[in-house]
């Protein structure tokens, strides 16, 4: 961050009904010598540390000054933001979203929280009252296993990210995976949203379609981009 190698690109999210793009997703990206680190290569070494929390202020900071008048401009957009859990609830989030004018656009930021990182009793707190004033939170990386399923009961979520190994299940040569009819259920008898992340075949945007899925990102639609590419393309294609 101090020597400005990070950056931040923007994985568009479209809607599966008309492939038109409602928003992207937030993602850095580590510009080391002549290489490009994704996050997978290096937030996990970060994770639980006080760098977990300066990185995610960077992250707003950069947002905001990336697409806060374009936010202003189409407020049916949205932005995704990935957000530890161990920082809820404990001020620096409203902070920085103040400091840098993104408060302004709450509505129509969505925080992803990953299961991999349980919210402690003052992240549980935070997400209750971040529900109570209609803010969204979404739950990321969702394979539908019992972890899934326990946080879901036990936190505030209206949105839910499958997680791109479901997705690269779907293939026409391969059988019906069983946790597409539960999905379809799940669906049909609560008011989530859904995001399916990897979409990089027609076959796999007509199936989750068909599933009642809402949403989905992946190389299908576009690969991520910079800001004025982002906008660029939402422009092209709403």
């Amino acid at each position: 961050m101090d020597s400005h190698e990070l950056f931040i690109e923007y994985q568009p999210i479209v809607l599966l009904s008309d492939a038109s793009c409602i928003g992207a997703e937030a993602l850095v990206r580590w510009r080391r010598e002549h290489t490009i680190l994704q996050p997978s290569e290096f937030l996990r070494a970060i994770d639980s540390t006080p760098l977990s929390g300066r990185l995610t202020y960077w992250v707003i900071d950069t947002v905001a000054a990336d697409l806060g008048p374009w936010l202003s401009e189409h407020p049916g957009t949205q932005i995704s933001i990935n957000v530890p859990p161990e920082i809820l609830g404990r001020g620096g989030l409203q902070y920085a979203a103040e400091r840098s004018g993104l408060s302004a656009h709450a509505n129509q930021i969505v925080l992803e929280i990953t299961e991999h990182g349980v919210p402690d009793q003052l992240g549980l707190q935070a997400l209750k009252m971040m529900a109570e004033r209609g803010l969204r939170v979404a739950l990321d990386d969702v394979t539908l296993t019992s972890v899934n399923l326990a946080l879901l009961t036990r936190c505030n979520f209206s949105v839910i990210k499958l997680d791109r190994q479901m997705t690269a299940q779907l293939e026409p040569a391969a059988p019906e995976p069983q946790w597409l009819p539960a999905l379809s259920s799940l669906l049909r008898n609560s008011e989530l949203k859904i995001v399916a992340e990897g979409v990089e075949t027609q076959y796999q945007a007509d199936v989750l379609r068909g599933a009642g899925v809402q949403m989905a990102q992946g190389y299908l639609f576009s690969a991520s981009l910079a800001a004025p590419a982002l906008i660029a393309y939402h422009a092209s294609v709403c």
